[in-house]
């Protein structure tokens, strides 16, 4: 399997093989968990327990801007070339509204702006967010934020 870096909607069932081809690449993977939940606390919490924060988001505010900023900056403290994020229970991404395009919108901003040399101080790190839609979630309408 390649991974390739951007953003991709997946199947579950394609989770476990780059699950083993990030493990074999030694690439960094962080499982986003939000339970088929698209609203802005299920996100927030999900990114607090998932993914590494610099700075820290505090647990009073939740504001779009200071996630995005958090999330970027936990990536790049990485320093490392790679890193993937899978969230496996997503709503399919296709007429996301609300919240969950919100979500989206700022996981392809960290894949754009994280990996070119001129928004990273010349040391990218190539995200790949894979999307895997929970399959009992197939048909539903993505909730609104």
């Amino acid at each position: 399997m390649v991974m390739d870096t951007g953003f991709h909607e997946v199947s579950d069932t394609d989770i476990p093989a780059i699950l083993h081809e990030a493990g074999r690449q030694g690439v960094p993977v962080f499982l986003l968990s939000t339970a088929g939940r698209t609203d802005k606390n299920a996100f927030f919490r999900a990114v607090r327990e998932a993914l590494p924060l610099d700075p820290p988001l505090g647990t009073s505010r939740m504001v779009w801007d200071a996630l995005s900023d958090s999330l970027w900056g936990g990536l790049h403290a990485l320093q490392a070339p790679r890193a993937v994020i899978i969230w496996p229970d997503a709503q399919p991404v296709t007429d996301a509204q609300g919240d969950f395009r919100i979500a989206l919108e700022i996981l392809r901003d960290i894949i754009a702006t994280l990996g070119e040399a001129q928004y990273s101080d010349g040391r990218p790190t190539h995200v790949s967010v894979y999307i895997a839609p929970d399959p009992s979630s197939e048909g539903e309408t993505p909730a609104k934020g």
